[in-house]
């Protein structure tokens, strides 16, 4: 069957459709995105604007049409940290809802890092052993171990790449005083984190997911997309710092000549560097894996899971997107069926924090 994704991020809105089937990967199919920063449209108080709700009502909008148009049967659609902070986030939902018929299953930091979690133990199975995931988002920072399929600990903190960015890195290039106070206050977040972490004992692989990562990864002479998911990426704590030096002194349009740097990332490659360069120094790790699953994959398996409980095509038991009638003009527009709404449990880790 083909499943749908749809992935409201803080950096960009993303429909991924796969074909899959239970017992089987899932294989990507086609894709819809756009850059859409959603922190970039709040306001003094913290919200969403108006011209920023239009934005994310009229990408809703065409990724339901996409959907319809290549024959998905269900559609899961999420959101998260852009949405979940905004001081209107709760006002946005409803308007989505109201104007597309489509509601956002809204999921925490630690939902986010545990199904992210749940995407990596698949892909590198049981032989992996305890598994330390590493999600930089453009609002949060996930974290997440365990043994199992699921996480012990799964735990969101405030460093975002396109959070810090907006907060502490506003000259272009930054001034080395901004990028000391950063590196400061990324190691006081996750000092008290890190220790709750390495009480549960050393992970014996430790995985990245985020474009962040894979951007970093990239940079810094990993193998580019186009090589495929199954090429070994690393990306040591040496290449690391040092990638991180040079980029703090290049301004943004500078940055745009990296490998695997988009215009919608440049100026917050930097922040995501000192994050992962805090965070491998902290956990004391040489160097990590970049993993090609993530947060949307894991919400397709989980999605397959439910549906090897409850029959091949069953219906979710759960109320589909609000239990909303699909948008009208699909059928007339594209003359196939919209894909069945659908909301899946999400299961999170034994301990978990925001």
């Amino acid at each position: 069957m083909r499943l749908g994704v749809l992935d409201i991020g803080s950096n960009t809105v993303h429909l991924l459709l796969v074909d899959a089937h239970p017992g089987a990967r899932p294989v990507a199919f086609a894709s819809h995105k756009r850059p859409l920063s959603l922190v970039q449209f709040l306001d003094a108080d913290g919200n969403i604007n108006d011209a920023g709700q239009h934005e994310l009502i009229e990408f809703v909008l065409e990724a339901w049409e996409f959907a319809a148009r290549h024959k998905a049967e269900d559609l899961l659609a999420f959101c998260t940290s852009a949405i979940r902070e905004a001081t209107n986030g709760v006002e946005v939902l409803a308007r989505v809802k109201h104007e597309t018929t489509v509601t956002l299953q809204e999921l925490t930091g630690s939902e986010e890092a545990s199904m992210t979690f749940f995407a990596v133990r698949r892909w590198y199975g049981w032989g992996a052993g305890p598994i330390l995931d590493l999600d930089i988002g453009g609002g949060s920072f996930e974290m997440a171990f365990g043994q199992d399929e699921l996480p012990e600990l799964a735990v969101s903190v405030p460093l975002g790449a396109s959070r810090l960015t907006r907060d502490w890195l506003h000259n272009d290039p930054p001034t080395a005083k901004s990028v000391k106070e950063l590196r400061k206050y990324i190691r006081h977040t996750l000092k008290p984190v890190v220790r709750e972490f390495k009480q549960l004992g050393r992970a014996n692989l430790v995985a990245g997911t985020s474009k962040t990562f894979r951007s970093l990864a990239r940079i810094a002479g990993a193998a580019p997309s186009g090589a495929g998911p199954y090429v070994k990426r690393e990306l040591h704590a040496t290449d690391l710092g040092l990638w991180a030096q040079r980029i703090s002194a290049m301004t943004v349009e500078d940055r745009l000549y990296l490998p695997g740097v988009s215009d919608a990332r440049a100026a917050q490659i930097l922040a995501g560097a000192l994050v992962a360069e805090a965070a491998l120094e902290m956990f004391e790790f040489p160097s990590m894996e970049i993993c090609p699953w993530a947060l949307r994959e894991g919400l397709i398996l989980r999605r397959l899971d439910q549906l090897i409980f409850d029959g091949p095509l069953a219906p979710a038991p759960h109320v589909g997107l609000g239990g909303a009638v699909p948008v009208p003009r699909l059928g007339a527009n594209t003359g196939t069926a919209a894909p069945a709404a659908v909301s899946i449990p999400i299961p999170i880790a034994g301990r978990q924090a925001n």
